[in-house]
């Protein structure tokens, strides 16, 4: 579905009955479960069924396997994703009966009305980054409404409709959706060639950022990673067009600068020092103000007003410990760190919330161990992605081995991206590399797997069988070593699969 110029959101209350097509994906249930929350009908469909389908219809969703025509009966609204395409029958349906569309983000638009919108970008770190921001919130009672493009470990959940002030959205510039949102403070963590199937260039996703950025409400604010070229970039592009700014990082002149980046497992210690001029009373004061009242009413107007400043402008810095690996991390943590204070939230309390982070889903997540193995599964798609989870991996593994089995996703992707795959690949001891995981797409002639595999300096396994992919990893895991699943298909589901031969082998029975 290509996205319309950006328009007005629809207040909830004027939805009507809303279908979701694709209900089961992470930002559209998350969507669905805050319509249901707020009493809206809601009904969805997907191809097939899934924990999340299960959890909505508990929550009172009339959920279908299966497109169908029928199903968007009754509907006032369809919501649909950029992942349907154009001949999905309840689209279709929904264009002749002249039902209301609205794509994903719109949808999300209007379940942000009348709260102070937060909105999370970037082509790498946005789900952690919102869930690190979320957590701080909500560890500080502030009840923040949220959407992830993930599952929040703390809460088991991808979203929630909380009674506090803040509305805290992932978002989405894989297709430009983002550009259907109006936040108060956006932050942006970094901009890279991603996504080359619905942009054209590093150039044109470099201006859909900067028009990301310059909708943000007036009086608002950017924050954005100094160490990133891209977002740096960024920064003083939006400066110059009015934008306010803050920045994070290692980089000299940081507005909020990291330093002390320091690895202990699964787990990391960094220092942020504020800038004594960089506020934390920024929020704007009229950031609810175009919210029908009824919307709102439950929501604390002084929730995030009471930081003290002197605190910020603490020359020691800010001593922080976040329970997830990685140095990219660090700066994840940073700039929820920076977002919390620059929206006035207390700095003891928002420390405090950010050592409670435990993770998301499928961002380094531990999935077992067994037989001294340990067994870690993440969404890394990118090869700068891979790059990192890896580097994070090997210091997690302390002296063992790194085997890292990934899964390309995309064959557009896995075209352009083949060579650098390989070299990412190249930071493990071992490699095994999984067939194409093709989503969206239709598969290409000559396109699959062995095209990174062939990449990875000094080799790698080409496995198309991911039945062969349990066994063949345990086998080249030794005790002391960590075993890594990449992707952001369903190569997720080899973890546990990885941990039961380990286990066998473990107990004389493999």
């Amino acid at each position: 579905m290509g996205l319309m110029a950006p328009a007005d959101p629809v207040p909830v209350g004027e939805l009507g009955r809303v279908h979701f097509t694709g209900i089961g994906g992470a930002g559209m249930s998350g969507i669905a479960r805050i319509l249901l929350a707020r009493g809206v009908p809601v009904s969805g469909s997907d191809a097939a069924p899934s924990e999340l389908l299960a959890e909505l219809a508990a929550l009172g969703a009339d959920v279908r396997v299966g497109h169908a025509a029928a199903n968007v009966a009754d509907a006032d609204t369809l919501v649909v994703s950029t992942a349907i395409r154009q001949d999905n029958p309840e689209l279709a349906e929904a264009r002749t009966r002249g039902i209301r569309v609205l794509h994903r983000a719109a949808a999300l638009a209007s379940v942000m009305l009348g709260r102070r919108g937060v909105a999370i970008a970037g082509t790498h770190g946005k789900t952690t980054t919102t869930s690190m921001l979320t957590t701080i919130l909500r560890n500080g009672g502030a009840d923040p409404s949220y959407v992830i493009g993930g599952i929040l470990a703390e809460t088991g959940l991808g979203a929630a409709d909380g009674s506090g002030a803040t509305f805290i959205a992932e978002a989405d510039e894989s297709d430009r959706s983002f550009l259907l949102l109006s936040p108060c403070l956006a932050v942006v963590t970094c901009i890279e060639a991603d996504h080359l199937d619905n942009y054209q260039n590093l150039a044109e996703i470099e201006a859909a950022f900067l028009a990301f950025a310059r909708r943000i409400t007036a009086g608002g604010l950017l924050v954005a990673c100094a160490d990133d070229p891209g977002a740096r970039a960024l920064a003083a592009a939006a400066a110059g067009s009015g934008v306010r700014v803050r920045t994070y990082g290692t980089a000299a002149g940081a507005d909020y600068l990291v330093s002390g980046v320091t690895p202990r497992g699964m787990a990391t210690r960094l220092t942020v020092t504020p800038r004594p001029q960089a506020p934390v009373s920024a929020a704007p004061k009229a950031e609810v103000s175009a919210a029908p009242k009824a919307e709102v009413s439950a929501a604390p107007k002084a929730e995030v007003s009471a930081a003290p400043q002197a605190e910020v402008g603490d020359p020691a810095g800010l001593p922080v410990e976040i329970g997830v690996p990685g140095r990219h991390n660090a700066l994840n943590a940073a700039a929820a760190l920076a977002a919390a204070l620059e929206l006035g939230f207390p700095t003891r309390q928002a420390i405090t919330g950010l050592a409670a982070y435990r993770g998301a889903r499928r961002r380094m997540e531990l999935k077992g161990e067994a037989d001294g193995v340990r067994v870690l599964d993440s969404y890394a798609h990118h090869p700068t992605e891979l790059a990192a989870d890896l580097t994070a991996a090997r210091d997690v593994a302390a002296g063992g081995r790194v085997i890292a089995v990934f899964q390309p996703h995309l064959y557009s992707r896995t075209r352009l991206f083949a060579a650098e795959f390989g070299a990412a690949l190249g930071r493990a001891d071992e490699a095994i590399v999984l067939d194409v995981y093709a989503a969206r797409e239709d598969p290409e002639p000559g396109i699959n797997g062995n095209l990174v595999a062939a990449a990875v300096p000094g080799g790698a396994l080409y496995l198309p069988d991911r039945a062969e992919v349990p066994a063949a990893a345990a086998s080249l895991a030794k005790p002391g070593d960590l075993v890594l699943t990449m992707g952001a298909g369903d190569v997720t589901a080899l973890g546990p699969l990885i941990v039961a031969v380990l286990r066998a082998r473990a107990g004389g029975t493999w």
